[in-house]
Parts: structure tokens; C-alpha cells; sequence
């Protein structure tokens, strides 16, 4: 109970300091909905970026889990939690999100990494749902980098972002 109590409170602290950040979106031509997938290192930032929009998450059911849920759901997001070991029947939600014609999003590599190496759960979704998956790079103004598996980047309040959405692989 605790626990729970203390990451609403971090989310609420965290969801204000992202609504600070300065978002630029770039968006190709074509872009529709279909599944976003951000690298684990860019939660922070892409949370910032497509908060509002509706877009359904698939959030780890891990203890830092608890907190991203918290805040994705202060930022306007629909939030599904899995696990690398319960995720197939949860990824399946997001399904029904992106037959319904709207945004799912999820990290490529996962809760645990390796960092940069996409796992299959995304590309699978990809192609079950016939919708694009969208890889989302982000370029940092004022920054920290975690020493963490994934290199972990915090923006600073009130700095400048820019996602940058491109095709990962189509339909």
C-alpha cells in the first residue's frame, strides 16, 4: 500500500515536470495509427511527447512499472501491464486497441534489455494487426544519462526534445 501511495506521489511530481519539457514532433508523410515503439532508454521523454493523444501503453508490471503506469495514466494514456513472462495475453490487448484504429505503444527492447535489441513482442503486433510500426528517436537538449543497462536519459525541466518518428517496418 505504501509503495503504491509513494509512486502516485512521484508520478504526479514527474507528470508536471514533463508537461515543463518543450516537445518538437517530427512526423513522415503517412504517418496513421498503427504500434509506437521507444527505445527504454526515451520513457521519459516519449511519455512527454504523445501524452494526450490516447495512445494505449503496455507497461511491465515491475515496482518501476508501478510509477510509469502511475504517470502515463496522469498524462493521458491508457495503460496495459505485462511481463516478459505474462506479456503474450496482455500484448493481445493492444491488438484490440490498434483494430480499433488508434496508437499502442511499447518499448522495442523491452523491461530488461539488452538495450537496442528489439524483441518480438512489437513486430509481432506489427504484423498480427496489419498496422505500421513506428520507431521513435528522440534527441535531447539539456540532459542526464543514467549509468543503467539501457543508458537511462532524464531531460531537464523546462529543456527541448525532439521525437522523431519514422518507419520501422510497414504493414
Amino acid at each position: 500500500m505504501f509503495g503504491v501511495l509513494k509512486a502516485k506521489l512521484a508520478s504526479l511530481m514527474v507528470s508536471l515536470w514533463l508537461r515543463s519539457l518543450r516537445v518538437r514532433l517530427e512526423v513522415p508523410e503517412g504517418y496513421e495509427p498503427g504500434v509506437i515503439g521507444i527505445w527504454h532508454r526515451d520513457l521519459l521523454a516519449c511519455c512527454a511527447a504523445f501524452k494526450g493523444m490516447g495512445v494505449h501503453a503496455f507497461i511491465s508490471e515491475s515496482r518501476d512499472g508501478e510509477f510509469f503506469s502511475a504517470t502515463a495514466c496522469r498524462l493521458g494514456y491508457r495503460v496495459t501491464r505485462g511481463s516478459d513472462t505474462h506479456g503474450s495475453h496482455c500484448v493481445r490487448r493492444l491488438l484490440e486497441t490498434l483494430n480499433a484504429g488508434q496508437f499502442a505503444a511499447m518499448a522495442l527492447d523491452g523491461p530488461r534489455g539488452p538495450a537496442g535489441i528489439v524483441k518480438p513482442g512489437s513486430l509481432w503486433l506489427s504484423k498480427k494487426s496489419g498496422r505500421p510500426l513506428w520507431e521513435i528517436q528522440v534527441r535531447y537538449g539539456r540532459h542526464v544519462t543514467l549509468r543503467t543497462w539501457d543508458k537511462f536519459v532524464v531531460p531537464l525541466p523546462l529543456s527541448t526534445i525532439v521525437v522523431k518518428i519514422k518507419y520501422f517496418c510497414q504493414k
